[in-house]
């Protein structure tokens, strides 16, 4: 079975990069890459409460969710979303874990709410006033596909409602980095619906190998963060290419996604 629709809108935040328009004249090659730290954007959207509590994969989901809403020329509250991380908010948890292992085992509520996979999506609500569907999915590497997978098959349920995938990872502090090494922060916001306008991607899964980028500080980026697999799609988005690439998926196999702009 192929899946199709088509991207209205992009928004990007990571190494490198604060926006999509930066991101897009690096991987069309315009512009070469330059390293440096991911800034999260400030959570301005959220009133002020909830900002002292938002945490930097909070902060990078509304940051690229917001960008690809207004890329889109779309109201965020009128869009369905899915969230897509490989791990959550690792702080909190690793706060959590802290508290677990220390002589005074109560628990914040607080770090409570924002430990749960799904506090993005909730954050997202509280910013955007949105009621439309919301799903969170996580599927360790894989993260990025299975979240496109699962707004592909929204829009092909309901083509006429905008969908809108925010995926997004964060490093962990340590111990836990040294288990689970993440480079950086990284988010990405894709918009997609079933309509005319913006690139048409059809998607399948199959027995191949994930597509590399041809820049090995890139392909690094691409490996060391979940999300940032996305990479070789948004390189074809940036260069307005016509082709397909292979992004990593559970069990060896792979999403293939064919893009026509």
């Amino acid at each position: 079975m192929t899946l199709a629709a088509r991207i209205r809108g992009v928004g990007l935040v990571g190494p490198g990069w604060s926006s999509w328009t930066e991101a897009r004249e690096v991987l069309a090659g315009r512009v070469p890459y330059a390293p440096r730290p991911t800034v999260a954007p400030a959570p301005d959207a959220l009133p002020a409460t909830e900002r002292r509590r938002a945490g930097k994969s909070v902060r990078i989901a509304l940051g690229a969710g917001l960008a690809a809403a207004a890329d889109a020329g779309l109201a965020p509250k009128d869009l369905a979303t899915i969230f897509a991380s490989s791990g959550g908010d690792g702080d909190t948890l690793h706060e959590i874990c802290e508290t677990l292992a220390s002589d005074d085992r109560s628990i914040s509520p607080t770090r409570f709410h924002n430990s749960v996979h799904n506090a993005p999506a909730g954050y997202w609500g509280i910013a955007t006033g949105a009621m439309q569907p919301s799903d969170t999915v996580a599927a360790f590497d894989a993260s990025f596909a299975a979240g496109l997978l699962e707004a592909a098959t929204r829009v092909a349920a309901n083509p006429s409602m905008p969908v809108l995938l925010v995926s997004y990872d964060a490093p962990y502090p340590e111990p836990l980095q040294d288990a689970r090494p993440i480079m950086d922060t990284f988010g990405v916001g894709l918009v997609l619906d079933g309509g005319e306008a913006g690139a048409r991607i059809a998607m399948r899964i199959a027995d191949e190998a994930p597509t590399a980028m041809d820049d090995e500080a890139l392909d690094s980026l691409r490996r060391g963060i979940p999300a940032a697999r996305s990479l070789p799609l948004m390189r074809m988005l940036a260069r307005g290419e016509r082709g397909s690439v292979a992004l990593e998926y559970l069990g060896g196999r792979a999403l293939v996604v064919e893009v026509a702009p």
